[in-house]
């Protein structure tokens, strides 16, 4: 190791408060055991990376391997590494058992390795720079580190008085970096491939999406990015690297949900597959340090048709006291034609817009979850300042047997068949509820907003219910939700009025 190894591996390490560096002074073989942390004994990595932090390693080293039983190390392994998923290949080899070190060299852990061990202590005068060493037990390290130094017990303390310890050895059981070892059997000597594959825990992806909103073209421009993480507290160095957009069974979670999907596509993206994933490549080998976030752009497309959004929920009976702000969003697809034209895994979509400087200006964001590619998106960028809709309870009353039989010819009934009949004697009351929906639009354009009235399914003894008069023909979304697209005129107000005939 060089001086200036030294002087790093002295000015690193601190000890719970106190201004210790650890130093390893007696044996060459020890010094020879902290490698340069720019070397590497990795070989040719090929690096699979899903979703939710878990990462297939693929290893392929050229080894001497010597003839019967001999252990081989392989350090630079994954810190996070799960053992029992590990795989060893070499030609006429067979594996025997297998240890993974990942008790990893520093100060801290020196020291504790040392508790019943004898060390130097080096002190220095700062007035004088004479140096005093003395021999000294190590008892114990919790809460900070006592000794006993002859008859007497110290702690050691951050005094502003340096203090070097140094150790006799480096404890066999640690390591400068996680170190996987072999014990093999071999039928011939040589130097031949080996080939290591294991799952890690600490390597993931995710994907980001830019996306610039043209609102005089409704047009939107979008850049797709993937942003690697590597927290396995070990870097891979010019790695093949493919990403996959999934979550295959023992990944942990679904990641993003599918928020913002209104129609899921039938497309098949032009991207290799694997099993029922796409695959990503990273073009080129790149190198995936520890501790690091590395972006990498994967989508860039330009003038995707879109168009903006005011939607708002009303509940059944819903009465509003004041009126509340529309949500505004963007829909677009994600079609070979007139959309983005592939597959999206999960992420974020942040969009920007131009203003009147032509700067472009964050106006929102929302999460995306993986999405086939020929589908429809709707993505809330958030409240609408200038748009409002007020939903109250106009009129309810309660109508006679009678009343309810000359609306008969509206009736509902699910999946065109009656489910259930029900033997029993109860009072026939039924309702006539009339709801008001007030828009105001204070822009300057005229608008539509979309209404949407749930709340409507009251399972099999109330979906026999009647829409009798609406302002607007409304859209039957599902048994539950039925929609109005109401037109608003620039700074103006529409008022429209639903009537229901129900049983609840």
């Amino acid at each position: 190791m060089t001086t200036s190894g030294w002087v790093k591996a002295r000015k690193a390490a601190a000890l719970t408060g106190c201004a210790l560096i650890a130093s390893v002074a007696a044996f060459q073989a020890a010094a020879q055991s902290v490698p340069d942390p720019d070397e590497s004994a990795q070989g040719d990595v090929a690096l699979t990376i899903y979703n939710n932090g878990l990462g297939l390693v693929q290893d392929v080293r050229q080894l001497a391997i010597a003839q019967g039983k001999s252990r081989v190390e392989f350090p630079d392994v994954s810190a996070a590494i799960q053992p029992e998923t590990l795989s060893f290949a070499a030609a006429d080899t067979t594996i025997i058992e297998q240890n993974f070190d990942y008790d990893l060299l520093t100060p801290t852990k020196l020291m504790e390795k040392a508790i019943g061990q004898t060390v130097t202590l080096l002190r220095t005068n700062p007035a004088t720079g004479t140096e005093v060493r003395e021999r000294a037990k190590v008892l114990s390290t919790a809460g900070g580190v006592v000794i006993q130094i002859g008859d007497r017990i110290e702690v050691l303390r951050d005094d502003g008085l340096p203090v070097r310890v140094i150790f006799d050895r480096v404890p066999p059981n640690l390591r400068a970096r996680p170190t996987l070892s072999v014990n093999l059997d071999s039928t011939r000597a040589g130097t031949r491939p080996v080939a290591l594959r294991y799952l890690t825990n600490g390597l993931g992806w995710s994907a980001d999406y830019v996306a610039l909103y043209n609102e005089r073209t409704d047009t939107i421009d979008m850049q797709g990015w993937v942003t690697l993480t590597n927290n396995t507290g070990t870097t891979f160095r010019a790695a093949d690297t493919v990403l996959v957009a999934g979550n295959p069974s023992g990944s942990r979670g679904r990641g993003f949900g599918s928020r913002g999907l209104t129609r899921a596509g039938t497309e098949t993206a032009a991207r290799e597959r694997l099993g029922d994933f796409y695959l990503y490549p990273i073009s080129g080998r790149t190198t995936v340090a520890n501790a690091q976030t590395k972006q990498v752009s994967f989508l860039d497309v330009q003038s995707v048709p879109a168009r903006k959004v005011y939607a708002i929920d009303a509940r059944w009976q819903q009465n509003d006291e004041e009126p509340e702000n529309v949500t505004s969003s963007l829909a677009f697809s994600t079609s070979r034609d007139q959309g983005l034209g592939d597959a999206l895994p999960a992420g974020t979509v942040r969009f920007y817009q131009r203003d009147s400087q032509g700067t472009p200006q964050f106006i929102g964001e929302n999460a995306i979850g993986h999405t086939p590619m020929g589908s429809e998106l709707s993505l809330s960028t958030g409240e609408a300042f200038d748009i409002t809709v007020q939903t109250e309870v106009e009129k309810r009353e309660t109508i006679t047997g009678a009343e309810w039989e000359k609306s008969a010819r509206y009736r509902v009934i699910k999946d065109g068949e009656v489910t259930t009949q029900v033997e029993v004697e109860r009072p026939k009351t039924f309702y006539r509820t009339t709801m008001r929906y007030t828009i105001t639009n204070a822009k300057d354009a005229p608008v539509e907003v979309e209404i949407t009235q749930s709340g409507l399914n009251r399972s099999w003894w109330g979906n026999d219910y009647r829409i009798v008069s609406e302002d607007i023909t409304g859209e039957q979304l599902n048994i539950d939700r039925r929609k109005y697209v109401v037109p608003v005129p620039a700074e103006g107000e529409r008022v429209i009025r639903v009537t229901f005939e129900t049983r609840y």
